[in-house]
């Protein structure tokens, strides 16, 4: 069977048609990768290759794990494709946000919110962070057992209110984060085939789906209401969002609807998505006790214990490394899904229109080609060796030259993650006061799996004894 790995089988040509796993059975490969979709898209990627065509119940599919057709996907041929079926069924969440619109639509929103994430306005929310996680740090005592899943998941949602909203609506984060967790789930659901259908049925999974989605709106609409009443900018993102002008259009305004959507898309990227790649960062600290040992010396000589500031996020590398690798192996975006809209062609090989193509960095950040000793957690690789042995480690400085769309966790091209400043920023500030003033041991016994739905979630709760420093 002709694949794209050239290392085993040369160029392909424009004339061969796209290589197809056999399923043993017709749902098959819905049962397996509803059972574990990483797992089964890393063993399609290592029996077949960089294309694979595969099947999953009525949908035609195909797997794409080579960089090179990855930026062609996302970047040069972006024009071709469209979204796929599973952000076309979070639209049922999300509406017509960033994520989810398509071509005008898209084009025009995000040059309209571009302004709400530059580096300028950004800035001002590094004090909000550092003081929300020292303020979670701070209800954690010495000998407390807590889930740190649900903690970062309210630590998060409290740097959204306070950076995004301008709002303390960290009273409101045990409700909001079930609603969030039930939509979530519920999304699942929601991508089963014939899920169009059964959306239009009073069955449980429905309601709750509703319920949950009710009552994120109304705490959306309640503050695009109070900040319409008030009409004042508090310098934060609903502001600017009520406020945006196109630049090509200036008479265009949002409306509520479609400030509501902006919001809960932001929403979910702001808590959602940092959250889990905090969550598997301090998971993954407590499994290396020496990558712990140097970022918490890195913390020590670079902050000499005072709380980081933004000035801070620039120095310390080490931090920043822990988190890049983190996310090459927990990518919380683990899937990227487009969706041809024309005949096109994807490395010699013939795309029919509709085809949706899938590109995942739960495949790709784990192949040996671009990471050698793939699985193992070794942010060293981040880290350019000068030469001098000093970085101590024989990965070191190996991934800081990849070929483009080797490692993406934010995705690329046009609809790279708006908030990936952001959401850096946030990251490394948080963990630097977490790290700095609490240490975290995983109690034994626990089984720490991923959930990937439309984040890669942890399964359940990850509990952790936390000790002051």
């Amino acid at each position: 069977m002709a694949t794209l790995n050239r290392e085993r089988t040369g160029a392909a040509d424009a004339s061969q048609t796209l290589p197809a796993a056999a399923s043993r059975f017709p749902l098959g490969n819905l049962v397996r990768f509803r059972r574990d979709p990483i797992l089964f898209l890393r063993r399609l990627a290592a029996e077949h290759g960089d294309v694979v065509s595969f099947a999953i119940a009525s949908a035609e599919l195909v797997l794409v794990n080579d960089p090179e057709l990855i930026h062609r996907v996302t970047v040069t041929d972006h024009r071709k494709y469209y979204k796929s079926r599973g952000l076309e069924r979070a639209k049922r969440l999300l509406g017509e946000g960033l994520l989810t619109s398509e071509g005008e639509v898209h084009l025009q929103h995000r040059r309209m919110l571009q302004p709400a994430f530059h580096r300028q306005r950004i800035a001002g929310y590094a004090d909000s962070m550092v003081e929300s996680a020292h303020r979670a740090a701070s209800r954690w005592k010495s000998g407390d057992i807590i889930d740190i899943t649900a903690e970062l998941q309210r630590l998060t949602l409290a740097i959204v209110g306070r950076t995004l909203f301008d709002e303390d609506i960290e009273s409101e984060a045990p409700e909001i984060g079930q609603a969030l967790g039930e939509s979530m789930d519920l999304f699942h659901f929601l991508t089963l085939p014939f899920a169009e259908k059964l959306d239009k049925l009073p069955i449980p999974p429905v309601k709750r789906f509703h319920k949950a989605k009710a009552r994120l709106d109304q705490t959306v609409y309640r503050l695009i209401a109070e900040r319409r009443a008030e009409g004042v900018d508090h310098g934060d993102f609903l502001s600017m969002v009520i406020s945006a002008q196109d630049e090509e259009n200036p008479a265009a305004r949002l409306t509520d609807e479609e400030v509501r959507d902006q919001v809960m898309t932001i929403f979910l990227a702001g808590h959602e998505t940092t959250a889990t790649a905090l969550i598997w960062t301090l998971y993954l600290l407590t499994l290396n006790s020496d990558v712990e040992n140097r970022l918490t010396r890195e913390l020590q000589e670079v902050l000499d214990g005072h709380r980081p500031v933004l000035d801070d996020v620039d120095k310390l590398p080490w931090t920043r490394a822990v988190l890049t690798e983190s996310m090459r192996l927990y990518p919380p975006a683990w899937m990227i899904g487009r969706r041809a809209i024309v005949d096109t062609d994807l490395g010699g090989f013939s795309v029919p229109r509709d085809t949706i193509i899938l590109m995942s960095p739960s495949v790709t950040q784990v192949d040996g080609r671009f990471f050698p000793d793939p699985m193992r957690f070794a942010p060293a690789r981040w880290i350019a060796d000068n030469g001098s042995g000093q970085n101590g480690d024989a990965l070191a400085g190996t991934a800081t030259d990849l070929p483009k769309m080797a490692y993406y966790p934010f995705g690329g091209g046009p609809r790279i993650c708006i908030g990936e400043r952001f959401a850096w920023m946030e990251m490394i500030l948080v963990l630097a006061v977490l790290m700095q003033e609490r240490r975290f041991t995983l109690v034994p016994g626990q089984q720490i799996k991923s959930r990937p739905i439309l984040t890669q979630r942890p399964s359940g709760a990850i509990r952790m004894r936390v000790e002051a420093r």
